[in-house]
């Protein structure tokens, strides 16, 4: 309490230098040291404050470590810097999925299942979840902010909750206290405390799905609000600054629909496959090893266990306080399928949305296209009369030069033959000229 947003213990990897220059012993070459924050309001009024304090104290980043923020059940969080091999060991992931978190697929998104981990690359949100801490990569980035300020505040509110969770589940801890298995779901009590809450893995899923959705829908209404009032304006005037600002709109409409529609694929594809989806149940599979354990320590020591005739099972929605396998249907997904599928629909509803957006535009540039066409026929029937007016005055032009030649013509010796002359030929190349316009009409060259 009084703390501000990110005033958090902070573990990094420093190397200590002698001080007659010798170089380090191995044991000691990565010792961690915690720095608490004492000075939080310095910290914590700017991330950038955070960043050039450890700057200007000369510390090094090992090679290829990066900043994670490490949560906890309870919402506790500590920020850390770690390499990749630390990383892989913690949470015992492939090489490759740190790829996958990484830069060049910075606007992918993929929700992958491992043994003992969850993988999220959702846009802006990297992060690997366990089935009891989450790890998440660059947490002091702008837009990964509400996803850190949010996930604090869900995970504090659910403590306490989660508190009597955790005494159900931790089998290894708590093995003098509960020496036969029917005692580990302890009552109606522990089983109603936990049977509306989501494992801890699906509520990290839901709290990044969430801040995803409400960022591109938040894109897209800011989209909308530039878009309309562009095309119609390009509308009513179809010029070369108009016609720049929506293709500029366009070029973000193609992207942003693009990033709506890798997240909706990765939703879909989990919801079309129930065995991936199952794979995510991250609590499940905990519980399932925890009880293999206590049931193997009770086989070698040679102990009766007594195992309940009716172990309670709760259904799909309380699938965090499920306890033995025996009774476990892995094949039961719905807690997750009911949670992707809302936000599913939200993504479906925001893509919807761009697709209206991209409809409006290209009514718009059908619209701009009759209206071009339309000037460009106007510019050829133009074009024709002003050809055939040409054509007409050639004719009289060509009189005049037959008869400007000094050629020897009887009609040189008529006196006011010239008047006569040329205003004959003029309206002779007059009629020439609406007998042609005429036809032209006639044939439909010309509009009426």
């Amino acid at each position: 309490m009084g703390k501000n947003p990110f005033s958090f213990r902070r573990t990094i990897n420093r190397r200590r230098n002698n001080k007659k220059g010798a170089e380090t012993p191995p044991g000691t070459s990565s010792a961690l040291i915690e720095v608490v924050s004492s000075s939080n309001d310095a910290i914590g009024s700017a991330p950038g404050a955070y960043v050039g304090a450890a700057g200007s104290k000369g510390k090094k980043k090992t090679g290829g470590a990066r900043l994670w923020m490490k949560f906890d059940r309870h919402g506790q969080s500590e920020l850390i810097e770690w390499d990749k091999s630390t990383i892989i060991k913690r949470v015992s992931i492939p090489a490759r999925d740190l790829r996958i978190l990484g830069p060049v697929f910075s606007h992918s998104s993929s929700i992958l299942a491992r043994e003992r981990s969850m993988v999220i690359n959702l846009e802006f949100i990297k992060a690997i979840v366990t089935a009891e801490e989450i790890f998440l990569l660059d947490p002091l980035r702008q837009e990964v902010l509400p996803f850190v300020d949010q996930l604090r505040q869900e995970l504090s509110r659910k403590s306490p909750i989660k508190n009597r969770e955790a005494g159900l589940m931790d089998v290894h801890e708590n093995e003098m206290h509960f020496p036969t298995v029917g005692q580990w779901v302890s009552g109606p009590e522990a089983v109603d405390s936990v049977q509306h809450e989501l494992p801890f893995e699906f509520q990290v899923l839901e709290i990044a799905l969430e801040v995803v959705c409400s960022f591109l829908d938040s894109s897209v209404v800011e989209l909308e609000r530039d878009a309309y009032p562009a095309l119609d304006e390009l509308a009513r005037n179809v010029s070369t600054k108009n016609l720049e600002r929506v293709r500029s709109l366009k070029s973000n409409l193609t992207r942003l629909l693009a990033r709506v529609q890798k997240v909706r694929d990765e939703i879909e594809h989990l919801l079309d496959d129930n065995e991936d989806m199952a794979h995510l149940y991250l609590t499940r599979k905990l519980i399932q090893n925890q009880q293999s354990e206590f049931l193997l320590s009770f086989a070698t020591s040679n102990s009766v266990i007594p195992v309940p005739h009716h172990l309670p099972r709760l259904s799909s929605n309380r699938s965090g306080s499920l306890v033995t396998s025996n009774y476990v249907d892995d094949d039961d997904v719905e807690d997750l399928e009911m949670l992707l599928e809302a936000y599913f629909m939200q993504l479906d509803g925001t893509r919807n949305k761009i697709l209206s957006v991209r409809e409006y535009i290209d009514d718009t540039e059908d619209y701009v296209n009759i209206q071009l066409d339309n000037q460009r026929n106007e510019l050829i029937q133009l074009h024709l009369t002003l050809t055939i007016a040409s054509f007409s005055l050639a004719l009289e032009t060509l009189v005049a030069g037959i008869f400007g030649m000094n050629i020897p013509c009887t009609l040189y010796n008529i006196n006011g033959i010239f008047s006569y002359f040329v205003w004959g030929t003029t309206a002779a190349c007059l009629v020439i000229f609406v007998l042609i316009m005429g036809y032209a009409r006639w044939k439909k060259l010309l509009g009426s």
